[in-house]
């Protein structure tokens, strides 16, 4: 598990993420994909968790498997609402329902986002 105390170290945690996913033969494409999610979770962790968050990954069978904890207890929407492409705010758990085959929540010690994606 990777804490990211600020967007810089997120930076950080994003790449050491490409480079081990990619040494675990995990295609272009679902990287990006997988970088897209947790750069999401992670901005939405700093913003709204209280300033600090985890990041972790593995690769299970045909999936990457992404948690994001934050350290304050908060509920994302379920699903999230698609907003205006000329919104400044709004998309990122959008981009993240649409990436990703599953996704849960607890707010055990915080809040965790659990993800799937497939590897395509």
């Amino acid at each position: 598990m990777i804490e990211i105390d600020g967007f810089s170290s997120m930076k950080e945690a994003l790449e050491r993420m490409r480079e081990e996913l990619a040494s675990d033969e995990v295609p272009e494409d679902t990287l990006f994909d997988a970088r897209v999610i947790a750069h999401e979770l992670l901005t939405n962790a700093l913003v709204y968790g209280g300033g600090r968050a985890y990041l972790s990954y593995r690769v299970e069978g045909s999936e990457v498997c992404i948690t994001v904890r934050g350290v304050r207890a908060f509920r994302p929407p379920e699903r999230a609402a698609r907003a205006d492409v000329s919104a400044e705010r709004g998309r990122g758990l959008y981009l993240v329902d649409r990436l990703s085959v599953r996704k849960r929540y607890s707010e055990e010690d915080g809040v965790s986002v659990f993800v799937k994606i497939e590897i395509s």
